[in-house]
């Protein structure tokens, strides 16, 4: 087990990165990438709009059903697939003429990107369970670290053309697949049978509620995605707005949210972990994220975001806090359906957050920069971040945290 751990982390970690890597070089390129094969503004933005929900929807359907895979074929061909297929969409966007061409690139996109749902149970097999939620915060961390450098990546290779992010993507997606298909060992030594009732996302999230113990843990998982999703869907359209902000001082502000989420998710999550536990640490970060959305909304000047944003280094601890929390409590040969449902959470609410923010927010533009109600759509953030903070508290009040022993399975 140790010798298969030091082979396989740095291979997860580095593909979560190249995934999410390849999600961030979207943000700046594929914008003017539309824009291209457009003939007008209004024509650009529901294409965009289209592109990216495909990619939300699918990502969506397929983290349940390539977790559920995993359990029963094994994580390495079904992380070696997605990485393949997650370098045919960079080589399907970098040569496509056509729209139409795009939106299937970005299809395959979404359907390989959850390889991070394959990822999580990967880790979650080789930890011992009082060392998950440290381990998802490493891979949390990554993720940041990803976000940071692919918008940074991509503009800087786009100004020369704005195919080059997408094959240099490829490119890394390929050599990430040799060295996984060479150095990768399998790590799922209990499986379990597939069914695809149970692998679709309704009913796997459905199934993941009802499991003894974390029925309510789901929902705040729910309650803190939402927000999180707020946020990004809205910053650079609110700071723009309030701040007059440009394309430089929002990368500085992206930048920042990055670092200071890796350094909560390593460095204070493990101190945190270790003097308070997965509760107090869970309850903790719900409490900082709560003031911390009330303060983005109610900031005047744009100095106060950055203070907030390193205020709020406690709430990045939250979602590998959670993840830790439910994967202690899942069967070990579900882990890959476990992680999946949680992964699918985040893809539906990465879809339905634009549909309602983006409104709300636009709804109270015309107010002067000063006026509170231009905060509108962090005071909503905040309403369910204290939601989700009020639920974790009376299911820890009645539910003690438990941790699920391997049972054989037939078949």
């Amino acid at each position: 087990m140790l010798n298969q751990r030091k082979a396989a982390v740095p291979f997860i970690l580095i593909t979560v990165f190249l995934d999410i890597l390849g999600i961030g070089i979207v943000i700046p390129v594929l914008p003017a990438l539309v824009g291209t094969m457009t003939t007008s503004p209004d024509q650009q933005a529901y294409w965009y709009g289209a592109l990216m929900a495909a990619y939300g929807l699918m990502l969506f359907c397929s983290a349940p059903l390539l977790g559920a895979l995993s359990d029963q074929f094994g994580r390495r061909p079904l992380l070696l697939v997605a990485i393949f297929g997650l370098g045919m969409n960079f080589l399907l966007t970098a040569l496509s003429p056509w729209l139409w061409l795009l939106l299937i690139a970005r299809l395959i996109g979404g359907a390989c990107g959850a390889s991070y749902s394959v990822a999580g149970a990967y880790l979650a097999d080789i930890t011992a369970p009082e060392d998950r939620a440290k381990t998802f915060g490493i891979m949390g961390a990554v993720f940041g670290m990803g976000f940071i450098c692919g918008p940074m990546f991509g503009g800087l290779l786009a100004q020369h053309d704005l195919r080059i992010p997408y094959f240099a993507a490829a490119c890394l997606s390929l050599l990430n697949w040799l060295y996984g298909f060479f150095v990768l060992p399998e790590s799922n030594q209990t499986r379990s049978r597939f069914s695809f009732a149970k692998a679709n996302p309704f009913s796997a999230l459905i199934g993941l509620a009802q499991i003894h113990g974390i029925g309510n843990l789901v929902a705040v998982f729910t309650l803190v995605a939402l927000p999180e999703f707020i946020l990004r869907t809205t910053w650079v359209l609110y700071t723009t707005f309030r701040f007059r902000w440009g394309p430089t001082e929002n990368g500085i502000s992206l930048f920042i949210v990055g670092i200071a989420s890796a350094l909560g998710q390593t460095i204070l999550l493990r101190t945190m972990l270790k003097n308070f536990g997965d509760v107090r640490t869970l309850l903790v970060g719900l409490t900082s994220s709560f003031l911390a959305y009330i303060l983005y909304g109610l900031s005047t000047q744009g100095w106060m975001m950055y203070a907030v944003i390193c205020a709020n280094m406690l709430g990045f601890v939250v979602a590998p806090a959670l993840q830790g929390l439910v994967s202690k409590a899942v069967d070990p040969a579900k882990q890959g359906l476990a992680i999946g449902s949680l992964n699918s959470i985040n893809s539906i609410m990465g879809v339905i957050a634009p549909l309602f923010a983006t409104p709300i927010l636009a709804s109270v533009s015309h107010y002067p920069p000063t006026d509170f109600r231009v905060g509108t759509t962090f005071f909503l953030a905040a309403l369910f971040e204290f939601a989700a903070l009020a639920l974790a508290i009376r299911h820890f009040r009645k539910e003690p945290v438990t941790i699920a022993i391997a049972r054989p399975h037939a078949g």
